[in-house]
């Protein structure tokens, strides 16, 4: 964490959009906590003043962030926890449940990406 807050502007990453598809690329990998707590990290680091300040950060960072790392968890089985334990319950139950990969063709690309360009689009500035 302190790596990153110290080399924050040697990342690139400095604008609400970019923090809302990094954070969220991580987090569909990721557990989401951790993946948050380490772009906050890396958004303090910036230095970025606004006149809404939320924990030391401009409050469009922050929610961009949060955005990022909840909803993009859905993205994979692995990304969020209820996603593999739904998972695991239906093929219990003799439900067929799409393959890791086919999830995230089928599903995550047709489905959800549209659905966070629109998020993005509404509430990323």
């Amino acid at each position: 964490m302190q790596f990153l807050e110290k080399n924050a502007q040697s990342f690139g990453i400095n604008t609400a959009f970019q923090f809302f598809y990094t954070t969220g690329a991580l987090s569909g990998i990721l557990d989401n906590t951790p993946t948050a707590v380490t772009f906050y990290s890396l958004a303090h680091g910036l230095g970025i003043e606004s006149f809404t300040m939320v924990a030391g950060i401009p409050y469009d960072l922050l929610k961009s962030i949060s955005l990022g790392a909840v909803f993009f968890g859905s993205i994979t089985y692995i990304g969020n926890a209820p996603n593999f334990m739904v998972k695991a319950i239906a093929e219990d139950n003799n439900i067929k449940m799409p393959d890791f990969f086919s999830y995230i063709w089928k599903f995550s690309l047709v489905v959800l990406l549209p659905i966070f360009i629109l998020v993005q689009l509404i509430f990323v500035k």
